[in-house]
């Protein structure tokens, strides 16, 4: 299982949550080959030109699948054309958090602060491309404030600074800023989810806190090699969506800030094509490219 990102993030924690089960169901070792580099693009090549056997499978981001097309001039791979969907196998809701000390607490307060203080807040991100800098331009788009972007290294540094002051606001990943909003070191401003989330129902939504429509979700999904036989993926799939729905490892994935799905590979290929659509419309608008 190739995991186009390093150690100890959300999709390698996704991974090695999984193969385990996996490895029982199938009666043979699966193994996750974290092949990190290119914002993904090392792994998602790599696994777009296995042998399309069923040995090789990759789990893979929204922003792998989507958003890289759309900053990549020349990516390595075909997001439609080198995979065979499998399922999405969770969903990973992101915050809008602030720093503590910021005089907001809601929507409209930002939005009032941010107009009275042009190109004054300064937003973190996990990288440009990142799913947390397109978030950052969305939220551009929809409150009209004028965001001053400072990119960093992934996501826990992108946190640190926003908890120091360096910055002000972020939306980021909930697994890894929920501890520091529960111990007040960072404030909420609503979930990026649709409906509020089971495990934390007292964080609105940021639909609900001003900004109906609003919605970022980021996804993990299962793919193989495009061309991998029929018989293969359908057994592939069987499994995956069968480890996805045992009660332990749904526990599991829930304490940990997802969203088990376990989709079929018809809504996997939906969801792929409506966000191709929907960042390559917010990337072209912003004016982003990566090298």
């Amino acid at each position: 299982m190739i995991v186009p990102v390093a150690p100890g993030g959300p999709t390698d924690l996704l991974a090695r949550d999984m193969t385990p089960k996996l490895t029982e169901a199938l009666g043979q070792q699966v193994i996750v080959d974290n092949r990190a580099g290119g914002n993904g693009n090392i792994g998602m090549e790599l696994a777009a030109r296995a042998a399309p056997d069923g040995h090789t499978w990759v789990l893979a981001t929204a922003g792998h699948l989507t958003v890289n097309p759309g900053m990549y001039k020349n990516l390595p791979f075909d997001t439609v054309r080198d995979f065979s969907p499998i399922s999405i196998c969770a969903s990973l809701p992101s915050i809008l958090i602030t720093h503590a000390s910021l005089p907001v607490k809601s929507i409209g307060e930002l939005i009032r602060f941010g107009k009275s203080k042009p190109d004054y807040l300064v937003y973190a991100t996990a990288g440009s491309g990142s799913p947390s800098h397109l978030s950052g331009e969305l939220l551009k788009t929809a409150t009209g404030i004028n965001f001053i972007y400072v990119h960093y290294k992934g996501g826990a540094p992108a946190m640190i600074d926003v908890i120091g002051g360096q910055a002000h606001l972020s939306i980021l990943g909930l697994p890894t800023v929920l501890p520091h909003v529960r111990a007040g070191k960072l404030r909420s401003l609503g979930v990026t989810s649709r409906e509020r989330l089971a495990f934390a129902p007292d964080l609105p939504t940021v639909q609900e806190s001003g900004l109906p429509g609003f919605e970022v979700t980021n996804w993990l999904a299962m793919l193989v090699p495009a061309r991998t036989p029929k018989e293969i993926t359908t057994r592939i799939g069987r499994e995956v969506v069968a480890v996805l729905k045992r009660p332990d490892v749904a526990d599991v994935l829930s304490r940990q800030g997802f969203t088990p799905v376990a989709s079929t590979p018809a809504e996997l290929a939906a969801q792929i094509n409506a966000d191709l659509a929907k960042w390559s419309m917010v990337i072209r608008n912003a004016g982003l490219t990566a090298e």
